[in-house]
């Protein structure tokens, strides 16, 4: 897989969908591949995603292991592991996970985000049950007409149940702070018949096929659905580490073809975008990719 002094033509670092479809690119562009995946990915903890183009319906877990196959079918190396530290010297990358370090001639971060949650204990439980979703844009047509509560600080969660408003016109506020929404946040959620309860939520429970949320005064409130509304973290500090800018929330900076600030070093999915879908990843792998074997040297057979 690497040259004879052992440097690969790109690394890519997680494997979600971004990185698992930019090294199915880069093995059929004949490039040689690695990627090292901390077993992370935000796309494991979809019960069953029906908003992936050409699915009726996957799991998370099952496109992951569709999209390795792929990969490896056309000879990309998939590594377990997590990327500890990047450094560049004189045009070369070099990547250290635990005991493997790699040599590479580009390299693509794929690393995405991490969900803010809320600290309540059932809360693992839950999503692995569908009852908690994280992705409105994802999945909120499928709770057309159903009790949709939204939990996070109420400034945020009146944001996204706004949102949320085009689905159902059962749309309950549920916050975790005590915050006093300003008069023109407030006016706008009653306006849209969004409820607001008061208290903050201390606790959640199965409840049947939907679940339920409990107040600081043991008030209790019966939903179909719980979308958090915490805010996410991109996973960009291996990037940043290097001297790539970051833009508006955290996530890298990367131009038309996926470049960041440093040179061929390119970023992909979710750490990259707050549109954080599976289409907009892979679309942003097969843009990486193009550009990255076009800006290494030929690989003439």
């Amino acid at each position: 897989m690497a040259r004879e002094d052992g440097t690969v033509d790109c690394l890519i670092v997680g494997g979600g969908p971004a990185g698992l479809t930019a090294a199915t690119y880069l093995a059929r562009f004949r490039r040689r591949v690695m990627l090292i995946d901390a077993g992370a990915s935000r796309a494991a903890l979809i019960p069953e995603s029906h908003n992936y183009p050409g699915f009726a319906g996957i799991a998370g877990p099952a496109l992951l292991a569709r999209l390795r196959d792929q990969a490896e079918r056309y000879g990309a190396r998939l590594a377990h592991g997590e990327v500890e530290r990047i450094a560049r010297d004189d045009g070369t990358f070099f990547a250290d996970a635990g005991a493997l370090t790699v040599r590479a001639r580009s390299v693509l971060i794929a690393t995405g985000i991490v969900d803010d949650s809320p600290d309540l204990p059932a809360l693992t439980a839950l999503v692995k049950a569908a009852r908690v979703r994280f992705c409105p844009i994802c999945d909120a047509y499928e709770a057309i007409d159903k009790r949709i509560g939204v939990i996070g600080p109420v400034r945020r969660a009146v944001s996204k149940a706004l949102f949320l408003r085009t689905y159902s016109r059962d749309v309950v506020v549920l916050a975790l702070d005590r915050e006093v929404l300003p008069e023109a946040e407030h006016r706008a959620a009653i306006e849209a018949g969004l409820t607001l309860p008061p208290g903050p939520v201390v606790d959640l429970h199965p409840d049947g096929a939907g679940l339920l949320a409990i107040d600081a005064a043991g008030g209790r409130v019966s939903l179909d659905v719980l979308y958090p509304a915490m805010g996410a973290a991109a996973r960009s500090g291996l990037a940043l580490a290097l001297g790539a800018e970051a833009a508006t929330g955290g996530c890298l900076w990367a131009d038309g073809k996926q470049q960041t600030s440093v040179p061929m070093l390119y970023a992909a999915g979710d750490v990259t975008t707050d549109l954080h879908q599976i289409a907009v990843a892979t679309g942003h792998a097969a843009v990486a990719a193009t550009a990255i074997h076009n800006a290494l040297s030929r690989n003439l057979c």
